[in-house]
């Protein structure tokens, strides 16, 4: 077998992404948000055997580790690369088959989605002169659109991460990948333009 090659990409001090160049699983996206979700799945189960790992999204060749790192992801990375790469040379499914069959239909995350952006997400932004709509559900993956003074504000990752996506999530830990479909750069009226 060919050696699994791994590309670790911090996107901050708390999260890493790892891209692998074969599909962990394809087509598809879950979230583990603490070890109990992770039962059964090995690669989660591993993952949150590492020390501070708090959450896991494996998302086609895309495996998102959040951990307390301080910023240091080396000693942490060289672990993860190391499950990864176990976890796939062992061609045993990296996902449980309870894990699976437990995902609500997209209608259903839908609804639940939408309540969430109605009532908690928009009322908020709204002081901003912003908005977050959902754009459409796929599976259990999520994609939105921020707009009117979300939209190219140099704080909407900031927003997304800790405030829509952490709300969504609470509502339907089911969820996999969501995915922002915002044109930051573009708008009528965005609240911070890029400096040209």
């Amino acid at each position: 077998m060919d050696e699994i090659r791994i590309q670790a990409e911090p996107k901050d001090n708390d999260t890493c992404r790892f891209t692998v160049d074969k599909a962990v699983y394809p087509d598809g996206s879950i979230y583990f948000g603490d070890k109990a979700q992770a039962a059964g799945s090995p690669l989660a189960e591993q993952l949150f055997g590492i020390e501070g790992v708090t959450s896991v999204l494996v998302q086609d060749s895309v495996v998102t580790v959040s951990a307390p790192t301080g910023g240091d992801w080396m000693p942490v990375a060289k672990q993860v690369g190391t499950i990864i790469r176990a976890a796939l040379s062992s061609g045993e499914p990296v996902i449980a088959q309870d894990v699976l069959g437990s995902l609500p239909d997209p209608e259903e995350i839908k609804k639940k989605v939408q309540g969430v952006l109605d009532g908690e997400i928009n009322p908020a932004v709204a002081a901003h002169g912003g908005w977050v709509e959902l754009i459409d559900v796929q599976k259990n993956e999520v994609f939105i659109r921020m707009g009117g003074g979300c939209q190219g504000c140099g704080m909407a990752d900031v927003t997304l991460k800790q405030g829509v996506e952490k709300s969504i999530r609470q509502a339907v830990p089911q969820i996999g990948a969501i995915m922002d479909t915002t044109d930051h750069a573009t708008g009528r009226n965005p609240y911070y333009a890029p400096s040209k």
